[in-house]
């Protein structure tokens, strides 16, 4: 294996299905789509963007400039908690679906941000 690179041959189902290998999956930070794209003579297959591609973009970058990140640790760690940002809404949509049907508990506005002085 060359170093940084990750490779695996998957199989493909007689209807031209494929299982992304979990640990890729993971890393990678799929969520419930996927982007393909040909390039070259290459299929492409990356977790699906919003058309923005930039949800909390400047919030991340400063708290993570104010955590001392520079350079290429800055763009790994940016990449890294950008990936986080769409299952972290999509897990609070759920829970507000699931609130709103009287499966889970809700908090008041006083909860959350506790009462006025």
């Amino acid at each position: 294996m060359i170093a940084g690179l990750n490779r695996k041959i998957i199989s493909i189902s007689s209807k031209r299905q494929l299982t992304i290998p979990g640990a890729f999956f993971e890393k990678l930070g799929f969520d419930d789509k996927a982007e393909c794209i040909i390039r070259d003579n290459e299929l492409v297959i990356r977790p699906a963007r919003l058309e923005s591609n930039g949800e909390f973009a400047e919030e991340i970058l400063e708290e993570l400039i104010n955590e001392g990140y520079s350079g290429k640790d800055l763009l790994k760690e940016f990449k890294s908690r950008q990936s986080k940002v769409r299952p972290a809404i999509k897990e609070m949509l759920n829970e507000a679906h699931k609130m709103a049907k009287g499966e889970m508990k809700s908090m008041s506005y006083d909860d959350v941000f506790g009462e006025e002085e």
